[in-house]
């Protein structure tokens, strides 16, 4: 029977780890989004059985055109809402598994590290060129890897920026639109 190295054994313990953690993260989220989804539909249930009961009671044209105007506003920005909400689960789950992958990027770097450290050691002469080009290689990939990481984070900060604008430029345009289709509404009402 032959004896397995304990480096093995760890490496396999902490990929067990990582996809233990990789699973927890995902489902998580998955039960956010479910918990989220379930809260809008019993809203919108609600909303819609205070709604009908508002229908139910119009007398004229011009309250139906009232009734009409003032759902436009709600939904629009409970829909902004809703992605809004969405897409904070998703860039929280993404949050997570980008940490899981740069601590595992982290613990490779430092096995390929420690392979080459264990490997100078035990060189024969004249190698020392072949290593030198390793150890520089290592570190140039280490240092492109952070200036990538880096890039994408701050791509990252850039899109949740412009999403906030817009959906701040949607809201407004959403309110302006509620507004003039009251005003044309009160103004009908007048006449």
């Amino acid at each position: 029977m032959s004896a397995i190295p304990q480096q093995v054994l760890n490496s396999q313990k902490v990929a067990i780890d990582t996809l233990v953690a990789f699973q927890g993260s995902v489902f998580s989220g998955f039960e956010k989004l479910v918990d989220l989804n379930l809260k809008v539909i019993k809203a919108t249930l609600d909303e819609v059985s205070q709604k009908s009961q508002q229908v139910v009671s119009l007398k004229d044209p011009q309250e139906a055109a009232a009734l009409t105007s003032a759902l436009l506003s709600p939904t629009a920005e409970k829909a902004m809402a809703y992605s809004k909400h969405v897409y904070d689960i998703v860039s929280s789950v993404q949050a997570d598994l980008s940490k899981l992958g740069e601590s595992h990027v982290v613990e490779g770097q430092k096995h390929v590290s420690d392979a080459i450290e264990q490997f100078t050691k035990n060189a024969p002469a004249g190698s020392e060129s072949a290593v030198a080009m390793l150890k520089s290689s290592l570190a140039q990939a280490s240092s492109a890897y952070d200036s990538i990481s880096k890039a994408a984070k701050q791509a990252t900060e850039v899109a949740e920026k412009n999403l906030t604008a817009a959906a701040n430029a949607s809201f407004q345009a959403a309110d302006q639109a509620t507004e003039a289709v009251k005003s044309a509404t009160r103004g009908r009402r007048a006449v």
